[in-house]
């Protein structure tokens, strides 16, 4: 998606340690005129009306999700990274080690929220080494849903998650894919 990429060049910032920030526009701040434009290319590359929900994880993901599922029409679904006394009933839980927090959550979702029935889309903020995803694709399975594919805004291609992914037959589609990234510049996949 050009229009990404171009942002990434324009206001990203590559940080020491493979960290690209891209809090101006997309996961602090948010740019609502372009991750509307991102929710049209998330429809546009997942044309089946099989999809009922769509699924991401705390935090950044949510606005990402909530603005794309406006043009499936279906409701968003997100997983936590802490129990809290509003979640109450059965959940389904796994654990996700955070590349950029370097740190492991349980996560969690409420069974009330997602069943055999559904046909699900996560879709998320990055993919690096695939550990996010990995954890929501396995409450999709513990559920004993369907897996429609994965949405990703930047995904970073060097690093082994898109791959993980893909090997495990997953529709995986990436807005952007960064192909090298150094402490100060960038490359993306064509």
């Amino acid at each position: 998606m050009q229009l990404l990429k171009e942002r990434i060049v324009k206001d990203g910032t590559v940080k020491p340690g493979n960290v690209l920030k891209v809090d101006s526009f997309l996961n602090h701040q948010m740019d609502i005129d372009l991750i509307n434009e991102i929710g049209k290319e998330f429809r546009r590359r997942f044309p089946s009306d099989k999809i009922t929900k769509i699924l991401t994880i705390e935090a950044s993901g949510i606005g990402i999700a909530c603005i794309a599922a406006q043009y499936f029409h279906v409701p968003v679904v997100f997983a936590k990274k802490a129990q809290s006394i509003n979640i109450d009933g059965e959940v389904y839980h796994t654990k996700v080690e955070s590349f950029t927090h370097k740190k492991v959550y349980d996560v969690i979702l409420s069974k009330k929220f997602l069943d055999a029935d559904d046909h699900v889309l996560v879709i998320d903020d990055f993919l690096a080494n695939g550990c996010a995803l990995m954890g929501l694709l396995d409450i999709i399975k513990e559920a004993g849903a369907t897996i429609e594919g994965a949405g990703i805004v930047v995904e970073k291609g060097f690093q082994q998650g898109g791959q993980i992914i893909r090997q495990n037959g997953i529709h995986l589609e990436s807005l952007a894919i960064i192909e090298t990234m150094t402490d100060t510049s960038l490359t993306f996949r064509e």
